[in-house]
C-alpha cells in the first residue's frame, strides 16, 4: 500500500513542533544536572540555565521522517538569526551563551554542518576552517530568507564570527515526539516497577505540562529546575510502593450538576433520613464520586491484589457494626424520631471524622487520604439490595418497604 502524499497545506508538523517543545524539555532536563533550569519560549524555543548562570538557547525542529539538513537549510539559518540577535545583545564574545539545534532530521554528509554535530564521527577536511565553510555557504545562497541573515552575520568581525560558530552544537537524529515517553520510562524511571512506569509517566507529564503552562502564561516567572522533576518522580514512585497507592482524584468533581434534592441513590437517601444538611450531603456525594473513581483507577492500573477491596470493606463494616451496637445500645422500641435521628447522626459523624484516626481502617498503611475512607462508607451505604452500613436505627425497616427487601 502506498503511503499517502503529505498535504502541502497541512500544519501537522508545525503543531507537533509546539507539543514537542515541552516534551523534549522534560527529557533534556532529566539528562542535565539537577540545578539546571529551563524556560520555554523565552529567548528561543528552550532556554537552559546552568547552576553558574551559563545559558544555552535551544531551537527545536520536528521534521518529517527522512528530512536532511544541508548548507542552506532554512531551519539552521533561521536559528542562527535568533542566536545572532541574542549574541549581540549580550556582549558578543563576552556573553555566556551557547546555541543548540535539536532536529529529528539528519545532517547531510557533504554539509559543513557536520562540523557542528555534538558527535563528530565524520569530519570534513579540517584544512578549511569552519568560518570559511560558513562564509562560502552564505556566499552561495540566493535565498531571500538567508540574505538578511548573512548581512547580520557579516556585521561581526572575524574573531566574533569564529567565536559565534564555535558556540553552536547540532543534535541531529533527536528523538521524535512519540519516542520520548519510552525513553523516559525505560531510562529515567527504573526505580519504579516496570508495570507501573507508563502510569507514572502519564502523571509526570500531566504535572509537567501544568508547570509549563503556568510559565507560559506568566503565573510562574522563574525557571523550572531539574530537581523539581526528580522530586516529583520520587513522590510518584513512593505512591506505587507496596504499602501505598496513588491518589489521583483529590479535588475532582463529577461532570454535570450535583442535585442534592432529587438524587435517588441510597446513600443520599440515608443522609436525608438523619437530617444531614445540604452542604454536608454535597460533600458526601463528592467523597463517594472520588472514592469510586479512585478505586476504578487502581483497578485499571492493576494496583490492587485479588480480594483487597472486599477485605477492606469487611474491615470497615466490622468496625462500623461494633460502634453501631454501642450507639444504638440504649434505644428502645418506642424511641422518638428525633432521638433516632440524633443517634444516627452521631454514628455518621463517627464514620466521617473519627475513623480516619484508626490506621487499621486504611486500605493500605500509608493511604490516609480522607475521601478514600469516607467515600467507602458511602459506597457501603449505597449497596443493593440492602446497604451494608446504615445510620438511622430504623433505616432497614423503612427501606425494605421501598425496595421489597426483608430487613
Amino acid at each position: 500500500m502506498t503511503a499517502p502524499t503529505p498535504d502541502k497545506y497541512s500544519a501537522s508538523e508545525q503543531s507537533l513542533g509546539y507539543i514537542y517543545q515541552p516534551r523534549l524539555a522534560l527529557l533534556q532536563l532529566l539528562q542535565l544536572p539537577e540545578d539546571t533550569a529551563v524556560f520555554v519560549e523565552k529567548d528561543d524555543d528552550l532556554d537552559f540555565v546552568d547552576g553558574v548562570g551559563g545559558k544555552s538557547l535551544a531551537s527545536l525542529k520536528h521534521k518529517v521522517v527522512g528530512e536532511r539538513l544541508s548548507n542552506l537549510s532554512s531551519d539552521f539559518w533561521k536559528s542562527v538569526n535568533i542566536w545572532l540577535l541574542r549574541y549581540k545583545r549580550d556582549g558578543r564574545i563576552a556573553s555566556n551563551l551557547r546555541f543548540f539545534l535539536f532536529t529529528t532530521g539528519v545532517v547531510s554528509a557533504d554539509s559543513f554542518l557536520i562540523r557542528l554535530l555534538h558527535d563528530q564521527s565524520t569530519l570534513l577536511d579540517e584544512s578549511v576552517t569552519l568560518l570559511e565553510l560558513a562564509s562560502a555557504a552564505l556566499s552561495d545562497s540566493k535565498s531571500k530568507i538567508i540574505a538578511p541573515i548573512a548581512i547580520a552575520f557579516n556585521e561581526l568581525n572575524d574573531s566574533e564570527k569564529r567565536d559565534f560558530l564555535e558556540r553552536i552544537t547540532i543534535f541531529d537524529s533527536s528523538p521524535r515526539i512519540d519516542d520520548i515517553p519510552s525513553i523516559i520510562r525505560d531510562g529515567h524511571l527504573k526505580g519504579i516497577r516496570r508495570e507501573h512506569r507508563g502510569f507514572v509517566f502519564e502523571r509526570l507529564e500531566g504535572w509537567w505540562m501544568d508547570v509549563v503552562i503556568k510559565q507560559l502564561t506568566g503565573m510562574r516567572t522563574e525557571g523550572i529546575f531539574g530537581y523539581e522533576v526528580w522530586d516529583k518522580i520520587a513522590n510518584l514512585a513512593d505512591e506505587y510502593r507496596a504499602d501505598n497507592l496513588p491518589i489521583t482524584f483529590r479535588g475532582k468533581v463529577p461532570d454535570g450538576e450535583i442535585d442534592i434534592a432529587v438524587d435517588p441513590r441510597l446513600f443520599v437517601i440515608q443522609l436525608r433520613e438523619i437530617g444531614i444538611s445540604p452542604n454536608r450531603i454535597r460533600s458526601a456525594i463528592l467523597d463517594y464520586y472520588r472514592a469510586f473513581e479512585q478505586r476504578s483507577a487502581w483497578a485499571r492500573e492493576n494496583l490492587l491484589v485479588s480480594g483487597e477491596i472486599e477485605e477492606y470493606e469487611d474491615r470497615i463494616t466490622d468496625e462500623w457494626s461494633r460502634y453501631r451496637d454501642v450507639a444504638f445500645e440504649k434505644l428502645a422500641e418506642d424511641s422518638a424520631e428525633d432521638v433516632l435521628r440524633e443517634v444516627g447522626s452521631i454514628l455518621y459523624n463517627w464514620a466521617q471524622f473519627e475513623t480516619g484516626k484508626i490506621e487499621s481502617l486504611r486500605i493500605r498503611a500509608r493511604v490516609d487520604e480522607p475521601f478514600v475512607l469516607r467515600g467507602s462508607f458511602h459506597i457501603l451505604a449505597d449497596a443493593r439490595p440492602e446497604p451494608r452500613v446504615y445510620w438511622h436505627p430504623r433505616f432497614l425497616d423503612r427501606i425494605s418497604r421501598v425496595l421489597g427487601v426483608t430487613a
